[in-house]
């Protein structure tokens, strides 16, 4: 992977993401960095978003996030298919037949990624991790970031992230999907999440507030669904 992918890369895994950060991540000087974001602004693949309040003097700070010509290059070519598929789905079936679908699907990512949870034993932080690891393995860039440092444990907690949704035009349209996944999420985890944002909402990277305390209640077949 040459020094642009890899620019590319970390900004869709970690953006909203500043220069500096971008440098420091990568360990490239800060002329370098501008290149390389210059070039991929120039190419419509990043973009520039303003947050107000981590600016110096009240200046808003600049932070890079992937276009979404970047997102559209890395979805898949069947996108537009399955969302006339559903279209045709809803319409014979009504909306209970697109949400048994969307439940059958995911039901599916549970049982592949279960065991890889499982496998990092109760903490939840650790089990977030592999969650992570298992859905960039599946082409969702993800990544984890940490929450209310120097709280309480029962305050603290991470941020389950997502730079990629290969079925981001479908969720866009049928949000029954995203909330699909995010039982998942919770049902992976043991602790009852909370999504904060989406791609296919306009969101930037699908987020996923994940507490570190809270487990969900557990009977005697496990995890409580």
């Amino acid at each position: 992977m040459g020094t642009r992918e890899r620019v590319l890369s970390a900004v869709l895994t970690h953006g909203p993401i500043s220069a500096l950060e971008l440098g420091r991540l990568l360990g490239l000087t800060p002329a370098a960095i501008r290149r390389h974001l210059d070039s991929l602004q120039k190419a419509e693949q990043v973009e520039v978003k303003l947050v107000r309040g981590e600016g110096g003097a009240g200046r808003p700070a600049r932070r890079f996030v992937a276009s979404q010509r970047s997102h559209d290059e890395l979805h898949d070519d069947y996108s537009a298919t399955a969302v006339r598929a559903l279209r045709t789905l809803a319409r014979i079936g009504g909306d209970d037949a697109v949400r048994q679908f969307a439940h059958e699907r995911f039901a599916e990512m549970h049982a592949r990624y279960a065991p890889i949870v499982q496998a990092a034993g109760e903490d939840v932080d650790a089990r977030a991790t592999a969650l992570v690891d298992a859905l960039t393995r599946d082409g969702f860039v993800g990544s984890k970031r940490e929450a209310g440092l120097g709280l309480p444990l029962a305050l603290k907690s991470v941020q389950v992230c997502q730079g990629h949704c290969p079925i981001q035009d479908v969720a866009a349209e049928f949000p029954e999907f995203c909330s699909e996944e995010t039982s998942v999420f919770a049902r992976l985890l043991g602790v009852d999440v909370r999504r904060l944002s989406t791609l296919a909402t306009g969101g930037h990277v699908c987020t996923t507030h994940v507490p570190l305390s809270r487990v969900r209640e557990r009977t005697s077949g496990g995890i409580q669904q």
